[in-house]
């Protein structure tokens, strides 16, 4: 269960959202009259020890080993500020927090920054928008995600439509470069694919749903699943849980976004159901 610092984002029709303080990370979405589409994993720990297993984990200054940091950067294990709650004219609930650099940061990564993450819940659709401001007086690189874990009745039974004819590496298999020509991507054991230069709008169809995913501001794509093997090594993944849940990540990876002093980079992503 999310701890008592936790912020529940209900809007005007009943959709509803929660989201954890430490790492600005959104555990729960439920769109007006339906159910949880985010996984969560039962064994995930939510007191702040550690990284948060399932939702929405903010991913930045760093993703994965892609540099020197701790994997994933820190921005998923800080604490950010809630800053305030609003309604937007449509009735959609609008939650926002904030971080800055501090001692803890500056100690991994020497460069002043604020963030905001906008969380938006309302009627079938959640938005998720990161923004970084340089606030220094040098320019720095960084990756980024939202590294969205999605539930899912079975794995096995997703489809992906949208990567068809996109280059990919793929991690799984220790970085070997490839290029999809299945129309639709289908889970079959352990994937782990960074897919660069991905369109704006992919879909997950299973029996009974089909999810729309938009990306702005994100070049590139992951599509990860632990698979049966690889997540039974995952202790904070209750057993089984790798066959209900996939994360199809908005990510810049490819080129590390360059940003000038005073500058700013907005990306996000939406989820509708349909």
């Amino acid at each position: 269960m999310p701890d008592a610092s936790s912020i529940t984002l209900t809007a005007a029709d009943g959709a509803r959202a929660v989201i954890s303080p430490f790492g600005a990370h959104v555990l729960s979405w439920q769109p007006a009259g339906g159910g949880e589409q985010l996984f969560l994993s039962r064994s995930a720990v939510l007191d702040g020890s550690r990284p948060i297993r399932g939702g929405v984990p903010v991913i930045f200054p760093q993703f994965a080993g892609e540099g020197p940091l701790p994997k994933h950067g820190f921005a998923r294990t800080s604490y950010w500020q809630f800053l305030r709650e609003e309604t937007a004219d449509n009735g959609s609930a609008i939650a926002y927090f904030g971080l800055r650099d501090n001692a803890a940061t500056r100690a991994l990564w020497p460069h002043p920054f604020a963030a905001e993450l906008a969380v938006t819940v309302g009627g079938a659709a959640l938005r998720v928008a990161l923004e970084i401001h340089n606030t220094g007086s040098e320019a720095f690189a960084f990756t980024a995600a939202l590294h969205t874990y999605l539930a899912v009745a079975d794995s096995a039974d997703v489809e992906i439509i949208g990567l068809s004819g996109l280059g990919f590496r793929d991690t799984a298999n220790g970085n070997v470069r490839g290029e999809q020509h299945e129309t639709a991507l289908r889970i079959a054991g352990e994937v782990d694919r960074i897919y660069f230069d991905a369109p704006a709008h992919l879909q997950l169809r299973e029996p009974g749903r089909t999810l729309e995913l938009s990306a702005v501001g994100f070049p590139d794509a992951v599509v990860w699943n632990p698979g049966a093997v690889a997540g039974a090594a995952l202790g904070d993944l209750e057993p089984g849980g790798y066959a209900r849940m996939l994360c199809i990540e908005p990510a810049v990876i490819g080129r590390p976004m360059l940003l000038a002093p005073g500058a700013t980079w907005r990306g996000g992503q939406g989820l509708r159901v349909i």
